[in-house]
């Protein structure tokens, strides 16, 4: 009993900051603003997500997240399932040691400037490739990637491919990657989710305005007030003190609205990918 109480209290803390963004996403912003709306929409509003979709810096926003998104994810499944792969092989030469400089590198990283240095000595400031290369692979997700090779490929499958005469790289590719779909999966969402998600490496390497993340973005609405500048001040911050409080509650809820603009394709990608986690990630995990 006290275990199905827990989980309900759980479940409360979870979903009522998600019921309560949607619903304040499209309620009256004087009532979310003076605390009456509390779960429920009150007042039918859209005027956010108006004010958001037509600001035009938020469609240069999506349409450079998808780009890194896709390319970044490629470059991720490119190099981490072939790393994965080989160090699953107990025959590879240095497997521990290649093993334990990887995750020494979990523990002691270069830092910061570091980092910031290498990635500019190479001429990828305020490129695309400044944001899919420094992150080419993630340590946990290769030794996911190791466990799950090594429980779900039978040996036997790859001995008997070696005797057919079958070659390293063709064997990879024509035998190994078409039965890990559910890591290929649970990877492209893990990876896809951290690109799409992507802050801090796009405010430290892009200066570019037209190569922002959507993320970025959204800073510049919340923070800085961009859209505010753009759409709202001109036609509010010259009228009465009662146009500038009207002002100041749609703002307010235009950050419930960002939220949700930033956040619906992930929820959408989401409940297609969830059935290879079982497959995926406890195999990958659990099994180790």
């Amino acid at each position: 009993m006290f275990v199905y109480v827990f989980l309900i209290i759980i479940l409360i803390m979870v979903l009522y900051p998600l019921v309560y963004v949607i619903s304040a996403s499209i309620s009256d912003p004087k009532l979310v603003h003076s605390g009456e709306m509390w779960l429920w929409p009150m007042g039918f509003n859209v005027e956010g997500y108006k004010l958001i979709l037509e600001y035009e810096q938020i469609w240069v926003g999506y349409r450079n997240t998808i780009l890194y998104t896709i390319l970044g994810v490629s470059i991720n499944l490119f190099v981490t399932l072939p790393a994965a792969f080989a160090l699953a092989q107990n025959k590879l030469v240095g497997r521990n040691l290649f093993m334990m400089m990887l995750v020494f590198t979990m523990f002691f990283s270069g830092g910061l400037i570091p980092t910031y240095l290498l990635v500019k000595n190479l001429g990828l400031i305020n490129t695309v490739w400044a944001m899919v290369l420094p992150n080419a692979a993630a340590v946990w997700n290769i030794i996911l990637c190791t466990t799950f090779f090594r429980v779900t490929i039978p040996k036997e499958l790859t001995e008997a491919a070696v005797i057919d005469g079958c070659s390293t790289t063709k064997m990879f590719l024509r035998i190994v990657l078409p039965l890990s779909m559910p890591i290929i999966a649970v990877m492209s969402l893990f990876y896809g989710v951290g690109h799409w998600n992507e802050y801090f490496s796009a405010l430290i390497y892009l200066s570019d305005e037209s190569k922002y993340t959507l993320q970025l973005v959204l800073r510049q609405i919340l923070v800085l007030q961009e859209l505010g500048n753009d759409n709202v001040q001109s036609t509010i911050t010259s009228t009465t003190a009662e146009a500038m409080q009207h002002r100041q509650t749609l703002a307010e809820i235009m950050k419930y609205s960002v939220i949700i603009v930033s956040t619906l394709p992930m929820i959408i990608a989401y409940p297609f990918l969830q059935r290879f986690f079982v497959k995926g990630v406890m195999i990958g995990s659990l099994k180790g």
